[in-house]
């Protein structure tokens, strides 16, 4: 049960993107589309669970003096391994990505995990806090990339809903990004309360 709670609170209680706020520059700069988002969001995952489980069990080995350095190492090397897996195997995905695969090192969701959860718990708890963070980043990636394709071009994951005379070009673009995810972080403000 408390690992499930682990699980559900980087999910709902504290979604990295919609209530802690973290991690702005891929949410926004990614999400033109629902692939897009699912994509970025499904990296992500992979790297924090990855790297919440070997700080969890280095964590003792480590000596104060250089824990951020050393964390930093631990997820560059995930975000590393998977830049080569996606450019081998989904290179489409990776060159629409780009530039922010390797920002994956820099996301605060990361290092904020590691610190706050991974250095402090045990492996099995560590991989359940990066499952539900990365869950919860994915599924606000998704969610804000699908409703801003669907209303920019009419389509959801590339399959046309409506006429793409009826997209509003905004929300494809910086702008509606912004748009969008105020928005959604106004509904679930608001579906919080209730």
């Amino acid at each position: 049960m408390n690992n499930f709670k682990v699980l559900m609170n980087g999910i709902v209680k504290e979604n990295p993107t919609f209530v802690l706020l973290l991690g702005m520059c891929p949410t926004l700069g990614t999400t033109s589309s629902a692939i897009n988002g699912m994509g970025m969001g499904l990296a992500t995952l992979f790297v924090l669970v990855c790297s919440n489980v070997v700080i969890s069990l280095i964590k003792r080995l480590v000596p104060d003096m250089v824990r951020i350095p050393i964390f930093i190492v631990v997820i560059a090397s995930f975000v590393t391994l998977l830049q080569m897996v996606m450019q081998a195997y989904v290179p489409a995905l990776y060159a629409t990505l780009g530039l922010f695969i390797p920002l994956i090192v820099v996301n605060c969701i990361l290092l904020g995990r590691a610190e706050a959860f991974a250095a402090k718990n045990n492996a099995v708890s560590s991989f359940f806090d990066g499952l539900g963070m990365g869950l919860g980043f994915t599924i606000a990636l998704t969610l804000l990339g699908g409703v801003r394709e669907f209303l920019g071009t009419g389509k959801l994951f590339n399959i046309a809903i409506m006429p793409e005379d009826y997209g509003m070009l905004i929300f494809v673009l910086a702008p509606g990004a912004f748009i969008v995810l105020g928005y959604l972080i106004a509904i679930v403000n608001r579906l919080k309360k209730a």
